[in-house]
């Protein structure tokens, strides 16, 4: 896989409007009435009892889209009821269930309660359609209240009512491998270099204010394999603390097989970057700072860089490091393939 030449997708999720958390209001439909009813026909004027059961009220079903990629449609709406169920009628005929109410989600979503923060649902590790609150059952009609001691019973049931919860949404992305660097190191550059997204890219920090995703489609025709890259905003020193605005979108690696770490090689801290990077995804997440990981020089294409990434090496002779352009190429292939080897 190695060897593989990186392509560019046919696709792109870096354009949609970003939103990773919503606060939403569920309710499961009520069961509809029992009817209380008695057969009258021309030669029956004195039928029995005849009245149906309510109708089953509809529940709150979430189920996964792949083609979502935020929650920003659960900011606009905010608020989910089933439809109840219609009561029972006259010659024993059961009212209608309610309609269900679907609520999409894109992979990746967890539910919380929004009062208590317990874990509902975590759609990355169950994929599966959900359903979250049953819709109430309906009310018996007099009919089931025959008996021999009772021909004309005059009860029926209610429905029971549904449920009502509010939940907190929030989504981590899916992505295979996760871009990691201060602003400016080339995260966007390179993303843009291996896949299909097109990120925001300019020369000043926090040009990128969501995360973004990129495909990379590595071997050849009928024998290709995606890798979902994700680049988050760039962190800072004191990031764990609040500062600046990757800390708030470091969760959305937390579900990587890898990390990349890119240092800018024309920057004169290049030697210092990646202890203070580990240190703060460290006071994020033990685990995160954890996961198998690959150190890249990047801007090789700098004059400025020249010896630089041998100097790299040489300080961190634990790790894994590559140099890269992504401006002029090199390195990319050798990157896309330690990036295959990963996620593999």
């Amino acid at each position: 896989m190695s060897g593989s030449t990186p392509k560019k997708a046919d696709r792109s999720f870096s354009a949609y409007p970003f939103a990773d958390e919503a606060l939403i209001e569920t309710a499961s439909g009520s069961g509809g009435n029992g009817c209380v009813a008695f057969l009258r026909e021309k030669f029956m004027p004195k039928g029995g009892p005849a009245g149906g059961d309510g109708g089953r009220g509809g529940a709150v079903v979430f189920t996964l889209r792949r083609n979502l990629r935020t929650l920003s449609h659960l900011r606009r709406r905010q608020r989910f009821r089933a439809e109840n169920g219609r009561d029972g009628e006259g010659r024993c005929r059961s009212g209608h269930n309610g309609a269900d109410v679907l609520i999409p989600l894109p992979p990746g979503a967890l539910l919380r309660d929004a009062d208590t923060g317990a874990l509902v649902r975590d759609f990355g590790k169950e994929p599966g359609d959900f359903t979250f609150l049953k819709g109430g059952i309906g009310g018996w009609g007099n009919a089931r209240f025959k008996s021999a001691v009772n021909q004309a019973p005059r009860k029926a049931l209610p429905g029971r009512p549904g449920e009502t919860r509010r939940l907190k949404v929030e989504l981590q992305l899916i992505a295979d491998i996760g871009l990691v660097g201060f602003p400016n190191a080339g995260k966007s550059s390179l993303l843009d270099a291996l896949t299909n997204a097109r990120p925001r890219i300019a020369a000043y920090p926090f040009t990128t204010k969501i995360p973004n995703l990129g495909v990379l489609t590595l071997g050849s025709e009928g024998d290709e394999r995606d890798i979902v890259i994700a680049d988050i905003p760039g962190l800072i020193e004191g990031a764990s603390d609040g500062a600046g605005l990757g800390i708030r979108f470091l969760k959305h690696i937390s579900r990587t097989a890898a990390l990349v770490f890119l240092i800018d090689l024309s920057d004169d801290r290049f030697e210092t970057a990646f202890p203070v990077l580990l240190n703060e995804l460290s006071a994020f997440s033990a685990e995160l700072a954890q996961k198998k990981r690959l150190l890249v020089g990047t801007k090789l294409d700098l004059p400025e860089t020249a010896g630089r990434l041998d100097a790299l090496v040489r300080r961190f002779p634990q790790e894994q490091v590559l140099g890269i352009s992504a401006h002029s190429g090199e390195g990319l292939k050798d990157l896309a393939g330690r990036m295959a080897g990963f996620s593999a």
